[in-house]
């Protein structure tokens, strides 16, 4: 899906919070957003890229285009898993995986929130379920899920199967290092803590009939 860049120029508010927004990036992530020079290597190892509307390297360029509204009201940003394959096939050593997640947290703070909301709420509670447990609780974790996302009987079909065949623990299972674990997220809630900004402005959407090259 190629890139326009909207000949339209940002009045000084919009301008202001499109700067804001790419400055939030690149802190939180620790990377430098014109590093990137549209190799496209990133693109052709992701393992998701054909689900994706906007190729990885996209974002960045929408960024670098001053145009975040692109990149924040991508589902690229929900469908990355952070594999890290991007960052270790880049060869000027951006780790893309820090920007989707900084974006990901601009997104939850100031929004867009993203439609559908599935994605989100599928890592959230994923990440309830190892904070409480320390591992992943499979029927735990699908009951959250189902009841928050409101597919509330998706994939309970195959419970009882995989119950029989010992795939999946009826009770959940906790590790012995849990406080180690609670460290961890207790350290990752004060950097989220750290790395929010003040609400900004909202990024303004092109005026309609703007050009376009």
């Amino acid at each position: 899906m190629p890139i326009t860049l909207r000949l339209t120029p940002a009045n000084g508010q919009e301008a202001a919070a499109r700067r804001e927004l790419t400055d939030f990036v690149e802190r939180t992530s620790g990377q430098t957003l014109a590093a990137c020079y549209q190799c496209a290597k990133c693109a052709a190892g992701c393992p998701l890229a054909a689900a994706m509307d906007l190729a990885p390297q996209q974002i960045i360029r929408a960024l670098q285009l001053g145009q975040p509204d692109l990149a924040l009201q991508s589902q690229t940003l929900w469908l990355c898993v952070g594999c890290q394959t991007c960052a270790t096939r880049c060869p000027c050593n951006v780790e893309l995986p820090r920007i989707m997640d900084a974006l990901r947290l601009w997104a939850e703070t100031h929004g867009p929130q993203p439609t559908p909301r599935d994605i989100p709420t599928f890592h959230h509670v994923f990440l309830k379920s190892v904070e409480l447990t320390g591992r992943a609780y499979e029927i735990g974790l699908i009951g959250g899920y189902n009841l928050l996302s409101r597919h509330l009987l998706s994939g309970f079909d195959l419970a009882p199967p995989m119950l029989r065949r010992g795939k999946i623990k009826l009770l959940p299972q906790r590790v012995r290092a849990r406080r180690e674990i609670a460290g961890i997220f207790r350290r990752a809630d004060e950097v989220r803590c750290q790395q929010t900004v003040a609400p900004a402005q909202k990024i303004a959407q092109p005026a309609a009939g703007g050009g376009d090259a």
